[in-house]
């Protein structure tokens, strides 16, 4: 690295702060360890300023979720991400919160998703195609994602109307609410008490395996309540217990 920089300095161009710390850049997506420690040398003692590498990689990233986004479909996902870039640019002159690069990623990975999903699964090559099926069938793909990503296609769907690339909104009249009760998978009935004679009987079973095993399976103890569970939540007089943020104490059976 020092070899490196006393070429940059001994060299025909200007070796002023700025210009050393661009010219020892490197091209790509890292610009370099001679180019960060130059940066965090110069900008701490305010003799440049920072670079625009977090913008060039979120540009590169940017661009690289709109090319796989398939062709017919793609320039109205380009138009999309140049109006978000326009709308932070005037939430920044306002003084109001803008969005993220991260914000930004993530809004286009959602678009690049639908725009292959309704290209690849359903083969429809046009946004004015889509129909509130279509979006439903797309978020039922990753179900704990579905208020994310409605979120996001509101957001697009509502763009493409006033550029007059679709006529109907296909995302009004969906929901964002999830399912109110546990969606995650369960043992059959005759595993549960297959398990729960092991965990009862058998001398085999470890401890902390039958403890763990009961609490989920008879009262429906989360990882959550587990990790956080302490000595002091558990009251032997009563044989009760606290979980979590519940607001009473949970009556311990025979053989929790």
């Amino acid at each position: 690295m020092i070899t490196v920089l006393g070429r940059l300095l001994e060299d025909e161009h200007p070796n002023h702060p700025q210009a050393v710390l661009e010219r020892a850049r490197r091209p790509g997506r890292s610009m370099g360890s001679l180019a960060r420690a130059l940066e965090g040398f110069f900008t701490t003692r305010g003799l440049a300023l920072p670079t625009d590498q977090a913008e060039r990689l979120a540009a590169g990233r940017r661009q690289r979720r709109i090319d796989a986004v398939p062709e017919p479909l793609r320039p109205t996902a380009e138009a999309f991400s140049t109006f978000m870039l326009r709308s932070r640019e005037r939430a920044l002159r306002a003084g109001t919160k803008p969005r993220t690069d991260q914000t930004i990623d993530a809004a286009l990975a959602t678009v690049r998703d639908l725009g292959r999903f309704i290209d690849i699964d359903l083969g429809k090559r046009d946004w004015a195609l889509v129909d509130v099926q279509d979006v439903e069938a797309f978020l039922a793909t990753l179900p704990k994602a579905r208020k994310r990503r409605l979120t996001v296609l509101r957001q697009f769907f509502r763009f493409a109307r006033t550029r007059k690339v679709v006529l109907v909104d296909p995302t009004s009249g969906l929901s964002a609410k999830q399912p109110a009760g546990f969606i995650g998978q369960t043992v059959l009935l005759e595993q549960q008490r297959a398990l729960f004679r092991r965990w009862t009987t058998s001398p085999d079973a470890h401890p902390h395996e039958c403890l763990l095993g009961i609490l989920g399976l008879v009262h429906g103890v989360s990882s959550l309540e587990v990790r956080h569970l302490t000595l002091d939540d558990i009251d032997h007089g009563t044989r009760s217990i606290h979980l979590g943020k519940r607001p009473h104490p949970v009556p311990l059976d025979p053989a929790s």
